[in-house]
């Protein structure tokens, strides 16, 4: 049997741009991204601590060291800038292999960055 199980978290980000205007997808800074184990073009889901909206979208590479996170595309209706968001993806394997399966899981500081 396979699950789908939690593998990489970036919890309580902050939104530093919305991006209407945009083909869809979030922007996050390549640290975070490095450091929460997320690839570009990888499905996520955001979820906005300030309103309670969910989506599904796609990562794209970031600057690094900026702190960037920004919703492009229709998302960027569904945040405003300085929302907080959880920013998660999840990965599909054995249900043994998940029961030691240990996720990517980060905290950036109030500007995005990593401690």
């Amino acid at each position: 049997m396979r699950i789908e199980v939690l593998k990489s978290k970036i919890h309580r980000a902050k939104i530093t741009q919305a991006e209407l205007h945009y083909v869809g997808s979030i922007t996050i800074d390549e640290a975070l991204m490095e450091a929460a184990n997320f690839i570009e073009g990888e499905k996520v889901t955001v979820v906005n601590v300030n309103n309670g909206e969910r989506l599904e979208t796609y990562v794209i590479k970031g600057a690094r060291n900026t702190g960037t996170v920004c919703l492009n595309g229709p998302a960027a209706r569904k945040a405003q800038v300085g929302d907080i968001v959880i920013i998660i993806s999840y990965a599909s394997m054995d249900f043994e292999e998940a029961k030691q399966f240990k996720p990517w899981i980060i905290f950036p500081d109030p500007d995005n960055k990593l401690n």
